[in-house]
């Protein structure tokens, strides 16, 4: 289910996509009693209708909410409105990597502060024994 632009989930107030995957789409919304901007990953209805990946979605708002790291997003808050099952989440403003990665590659040294800001986030979810796997692989969770 595609959510418009005026559409509310509770106090959220979305404002448009931001992207979508396998397991959901991501909202740019305003949280109208806070007034700030949040981002709001839902599951599509198609996908809220299996109790295994409904049960997924909700672990994985348990499991990411129970992380702390400056490179891992802040779940606020999990809920369901009329049927649409929706994580709220902290919105980290910026360009994705696809976007400022240029044709021939990033620097070396502006290549290897990226890859070490996702390996130390990659490492404190390991830590915390959370284990993922390829989008062939389906599994996330605790080990």
């Amino acid at each position: 289910m595609a959510l418009t632009s005026g559409t509310k989930l509770g106090p959220h107030e979305i404002q448009s996509l931001l992207g979508s995957g396998g397991m959901g789409e991501v909202y740019l919304a305003r949280d109208t009693r806070l007034q700030r901007s949040v981002a709001i990953k839902v599951l599509p209805a198609r996908l809220s209708l299996n109790a295994d990946l409904h049960a997924r979605f909700a672990q994985e708002a348990k499991v990411i909410s129970s992380l702390q790291h400056p490179n891992i997003c802040v779940v606020h808050d999990v809920g369901s409105q009329d049927g649409v099952d929706y994580m709220l989440m902290e919105y980290v403003s910026g360009q994705t990597l696809d976007k400022i990665i240029p044709v021939g590659g990033l620097p070396a040294n502006v290549a290897t502060r990226h890859a070490i800001q996702v390996a130390d986030a990659l490492a404190r979810a390991h830590a915390a024994g959370v284990e993922s796997r390829s989008q062939t692989g389906e599994h996330y969770g605790r080990r």
